[in-house]
């Protein structure tokens, strides 16, 4: 087939060789050309138009096309589907007489390690996950490159390492070949780590990874990075680091440190309970909206949004630590005019941290790094606004924010204010920064002065007062005249290109004169260009500086915004405490309150301790509000642990290590699960792994089965939290009255209930919690609330008031016999057809004539304990 092909073709064939699980953009003038495979594969995926170019063995070539210009957007929706893109650049100018210029692949996109601005949602990070394991141990590494964060962890626990996972949720994530073969990799499937790119065990051996990582970083020892003895983790990144640097071809130098931690160091949420509480993503379409994050978000820079999403999704466990954020949120709360002034002021402050990203690798355009300057600006007038008397914490990062006034002078001195995105077309560097600049600028505009002199001249000379002098990317300068003015032509004019309506001429004057100012032009767009690349680059040799006040500021967001929630919503600072206790007065469901608006929440308080107030059980109507109640007891302790003030009058909580949660009905057909399995799963999942320190949360467990073996299953799930998790909470929300028992047996277990009305045969919530049970669910005044048929509100009425007097014994026909076709004669309580009931036999041997009052008043009391026994 080579041999029927074009140079060109076989240039393509070439290069796609090497790089056949990515569609290749081959670049061919101002296109991004695919063909064959590639070319059907995109046609369907970006709904462009399949043409063809060539033949081969008698068929034609499938081809499609796209504008460089537009790449970016083509790209990720490639990206998104799943590919990789391979750009395809020209790395040489083209000659005379050469057949083909030479061709190369300098980037490999894929989903983790997309950078395209427009595309990149400002408030999360693309991270790309890396990932081994050994003997129950795994080792994670993961980085976003463009903000240059580079992490790694060791974990020993399974559930935690799916909770980690999910807190990451990577864009793309890597595993070794012999790890896809494992068990394990389907549940890894499972928890939306993006794409799973699979690659060779050799690229995890440890030793080449630590050889990889010491180079990368140039450095002798890992222990500076605290990861030495991380075996897994340094497999995980060096295996990561040598994927990023074949994919984008340059050397990472924003990665430019690797942080160790321990994920102990945070509270446990696993993949259920951030679901279920919603914490930065809604179960119904993923989107961020009416979630806690959606709640607390006020912040005014795109890395204070990504810092706020970290901080819920890892709430802390040293009281210190939370501490020095609360003193913080409690001073921008008390100094109104500083909050203020300091938002203001992050409003104007752009992405530092990508764009100081950008600036490193090399992708930084003229308006980004004047858009890095005007931040950088900012830092100064914070640090001089703030620093009289403040929280330490506050203290410290203000001490340690760099001003940058070196990299501010470097780019101000160069770059005009209103520069132009494109960096090879000149207009950027500033009057009076380069001499040859400014003397080649004098020539190009003297040149146009001299263009607009010689149209004056022409005109004057020839009489044609239509003639003008212009100018073509294709044909170069030109006299324009109107076919009807043709005969008024001088002699010296060349013709050039023939129009419609006009012919365009040159002279020998306009040409020589065309030479000086092209290549003048040319000249300065080359030099622009490299004076730019040289201010990259030194800016750049600043990220580490850069990356650590980017990060600073990003923590002054959050907490300054934090407390701006707090004021905004009537937030309280909670008491952090070493004492197993959670003592909430008026509390509140941040999220719920914020929906509602116009109505107001009712606030309920709770008083939950590790010895007589450990275990509550929560009865009450549907909708009356059990869920609302227990998932905001977890919310709230959530948000003291991350560092936020909480929606409560007043608030007292205790370190939880781990939340749990079980939440609603789901299945997982794909995996051949029922509803009541995946309940069954979680709620397993929450007593193998709870400890003495966990909040529990637990909602209409064994709902999925039959009465008796859900009752049964929602009884032994509460012994066995109460016997053998000693210490933990536990809210359990039930409509299985028969629960309530419980407190009467175990010393710990109380009963509560939300309050409903009763009003002319109408229920009305109340959306009060209060002491005791409630043996009634008014699951049909819910089901006519939701617009069931009334035929269907009404039957359902007769067979529950059937069921309640028939106490589910009798005859089936009576349970579910309609009113008005019942038998007019009483119910038979005391099941009179069984031929030997011992009632009965009693009954008939009363002597009714010779019995004494006091007699029948005994006989009465023994035959009632008969019927409760």
């Amino acid at each position: 087939m080579a041999s029927e092909l074009t140079p060109m073709m076989r240039q393509y064939l070439d290069i796609k060789d090497k790089h056949k699980d990515a569609i290749l953009f081959f670049r061919l003038g101002d296109f991004y050309e695919m063909f064959f495979d590639d070319a059907l594969v995109a046609t369907k995926i970006l709904h462009i138009t399949l043409t063809s170019r060539g033949s081969t063995k008698g068929g034609k070539i499938p081809m499609c096309g796209i504008p460089y210009h537009a790449a970016n957007n083509y790209i990720a929706r490639l990206v998104e589907s799943g590919k990789k893109v391979a750009i395809c650049e020209q790395v040489e100018e083209p000659t005379p007489g050469k057949n083909i210029v030479k061709r190369e692949v300098v980037q490999i996109i894929t989903p983790g390690t997309f950078l395209a601005d427009e595309i990149l949602d400002e408030s999360i990070n693309n991270y790309i996950l890396s990932f081994n394991s050994r003997d129950g141990l795994y080792g994670l590494a993961y980085a976003d490159l463009s903000t240059g964060e580079f992490r790694v962890t060791e974990i020993d626990n399974k559930e935690q390492l799916f909770s980690e996972l999910y807190k990451i949720s990577p864009a793309e994530s890597l595993v070794p070949e012999q790890f896809s073969k494992d068990d394990l990799f389907k549940e890894f499937e499972d928890v939306s780590l993006g794409a799973i790119t699979v690659n060779e065990d050799w690229y995890f051996d440890k030793e080449l990874s630590r050889k990889e990582i010491i180079e990368h970083f140039s450095v002798g020892t890992l222990e500076g990075f605290g990861c030495e003895e991380m075996n897994l983790a340094i497999s995980s990144a060096g295996a990561l680091l040598r994927y990023l640097k074949h994919t984008q071809k340059t050397a990472l130098n924003n990665l430019d440190v690797i942080t160790s931690y321990n994920a102990n160091q945070f509270m446990v949420l696993d993949r259920n309970t951030q679901r279920h509480l919603e914490l930065v993503q809604n179960q119904e379409d993923l989107s961020s909206k009416l979630t806690l994050y959606d709640v607390l978000d006020k912040t005014k820079t795109p890395m204070g949004k990504r810092k706020l999403k970290r901080w819920i999704l890892n709430p802390l466990l040293d009281i210190n630590s939370i501490n020095k954020r609360l003193d913080v949120v409690d001073y921008f709360v008390a100094e109104g005019n500083k909050r203020k002034y300091v938002r203001a002021l992050l409003d104007d402050i752009y992405d530092v941290e990508r764009l100081s990203n950008k600036t490193s690798m090399g992708t930084a355009n003229p308006r980004d790094m004047v858009a890095l300057s005007y931040s950088l600006k900012g830092i100064d007038v914070l640090k001089s606004k703030i620093k009289e008397v403040i929280p330490l914490h506050l203290e410290n990062i203000i001490k340690n924010m760099d001003p940058f006034k070196d990299v501010i002078k470097l780019i101000d001195e160069r770059i005009i204010e209103n520069p132009p995105t494109t960096i090879k077309e000149g207009g950027i560097i500033k009057e009076g920064f380069s001499e040859e600049v400014d003397e080649l600028n004098c020539l190009v505009k003297g040149g146009k002065d001299w263009l607009m002199e010689l149209q004056k001249k022409e005109v004057e000379r020839t009489g044609i007062t239509s003639l003008k002098v212009g100018y073509n990317r294709v044909f170069g300068y030109f006299i324009e005249v109107t076919k009807a003015n043709l005969s008024s032509v001088p002699g010296d004019y060349i013709r050039k290109q023939t129009l419609v309506n006009a012919e365009r001429f040159i002279t020998a004057e306009l040409k020589a004169q065309e030479s000086k100012i092209l290549g003048a032009q040319d000249r300065i767009k080359n030099l622009e260009y490299d004076l730019f690349s040289e201010l990259r680059h030194d800016v750049g040799l600043h990220i580490d500086r850069l990356k650590k006040t980017a990060d600073l500021l990003a923590e002054i967001d959050v907490l300054s915004n934090l407390s701006e929630i707090a004021i905004i919503n009537k937030y309280t600072r909670p008491r952090i405490t070493d004492k197993k206790n959670l003592e909430l007065s008026d509390a509140r469901h941040p999220v719920l309150e914020n929906i509602l608006k116009q109505k107001e929440f009712v606030p309920n308080s709770v008083n939950m301790d590790d010895a007589e107030n450990r275990i509550f059980i929560i009865t009450g109507s549907n909708m009356a509000g059990k869920s609302t109640f227990i998932r905001q007891i977890a919310l709230i302790n959530v948000m003291a642990q991350m560092g936020s003030f909480v929606p409560a009058a007043k608030a007292e909580i205790s370190i939880v290590d781990r939340i749990f949660t079980r939440v609603g009905a789901s299945d997982r057909l794909y995996h051949g699960m029922s509803t009541f399995m995946v309940e069954m799963l979680e709620t397993a999942n929450i007593l193998n792994n709870a400890t003495e320190s966990s909040l529990i949360i637990l909602d209409e467990v064994g709902r999925g089965t039959s009465t008796y073996d859900g009752v049964s299953i929602a009884w032994a799930v509460i012994e066995y939290i109460h016997k053998d998790l000693k210490g933990a909470r536990a809210l359990f929300a039930t409509h299985y009255h028969e629960l309530t028992e419980l407190s009467s047996i175990m010393k710990g277990i109380k009963n509560y209930h939300l309050a409903v009305k009763e009003y002319n045969e109408e229920i009305v919530f109340l959306y009060e919690v209060k002491e005791g049970s409630c043996d009634e669910s008014f699951g049909i005044h819910v089901a006519k609330l939701a617009g069931m048929p009334l035929a269907v509100v009404e039957r359902a009425h007769d067979i529950l008031e059937n069921l309640h007097e028939d106490s589910f014994k009798g005859n089936i026909k009576t349970r579910f016999s309609k009113k008005e076709n019942l038998p007019r004669e009483q119910l038979d309580f005391f099941n009179m057809k069984k031929e030997n009931s011992i009632l009965e036999k009693k009954i008939k041997e009363i002597d009714v004539n010779s019995l004494t009052p006091i007699d029948a008043l005994k006989l009465l009391a023994e035959m009632k304990d008969q019927v409760s026994e």
